[in-house]
């Protein structure tokens, strides 16, 4: 193609927004060309390539949005740790079909059981399907609605979240709140029933939760919605940080009593200048 003619390839590619297939043409107009292959092969390739690039980009949108405090997926996740925890079924929600369906899921354990891990893991999933996600932890979401609340721009917070597809809640539970962020807190979940869902990670068992929406009449009132159409995972068990500094202790050790087993077998010093 000669110079001008592919300048202004370029320039309206670039004018056309498809800058993949600005940076890919030429390369593919030569293949294409050796491959003997005709134009709509040619084209089908090209605009294969800016689809492609575009879901990539729109799925890394999607997961810098939703706002992970960091990236863990489902297989790095040692569902032997705990063995009465239901692998086909969270393999299942990792599909996405609950959040259609506007299901509700609760992780229910004792601290250091994978909870946020897998809360992460289905969260990209449902970023990675086309889903808009949102990811909190409980005390975060809190201070977020009472600033909202004081700065009279509580509506439009209420509304953004209300758009997430995933409204993800990590160590409900861990911190305390003032009545004003429980009674906020209980709002975003009441708002949210049957309507969309909310993905719940706590240390406390459903019976607890007063202690966090302190009353019993706003905790049963809660626990009904959330509990209706819900997926619930009991995930008790050791520490999976406590069992890691054990065999990290043990290691240390064991390459401490290596260390003086070499020592005291008699191995040979320099020998010190007279």
């Amino acid at each position: 193609m000669p110079e001008p003619q592919t300048l202004l390839l370029k320039t309206n590619l670039k004018h056309l927004r498809l800058p993949t297939m600005g940076a890919e043409f030429a390369k593919l107009a030569r293949e294409a060309s050796a491959a003997n292959e005709d134009y709509e092969q040619y084209l089908l390739r090209l605009t294969e390539l800016e689809v492609a690039a575009r879901s990539a980009n729109a799925i890394k949108t999607r997961i810098k949005k939703a706002g992970f405090p960091m990236i863990k997926d489902l297989d790095t996740y040692d569902f032997g740790l705990l063995p009465g925890l239901n692998k086909p079924k969270i393999l299942e929600l990792a599909r996405g079909e609950w959040i259609d369906q506007h299901f509700n899921c609760c992780l229910i354990g004792n601290a250091g059981t994978g909870k946020t891990h897998l809360a992460i893991a289905l969260g990209l999933a449902a970023c990675r399907q086309g889903r808009r996600v949102r990811f909190f932890t409980a005390a975060a979401l809190v201070t977020q609605l009472e600033e909202a609340q004081k700065e009279y721009r509580l509506d439009r917070l209420l509304s953004q979240l209300d758009k997430a597809d995933l409204l993800i809640v990590d160590e409900l539970g861990y911190l305390s709140f003032s009545r004003t962020g429980a009674e906020l807190l209980f709002q975003v979940f009441a708002d949210r029933y049957e309507r969309a869902s909310p993905l719940i990670t706590s240390n406390l068992a459903f019976g607890d939760w007063g202690q966090v929406f302190q009353g019993e009449r706003m905790t049963a009132a809660l626990l009904d919605r959330l509990t209706h159409r819900c997926h619930i995972f009991e995930m008790n068990g050791q520490s999976y940080r406590f069992r890691e500094s054990v065999r990290a202790g043990r290691k240390a050790r064991a390459a401490g009593a290596a260390t003086t087993a070499v020592t005291e077998s008699g191995t040979a010093q320099p020998e010190r200048p007279k």
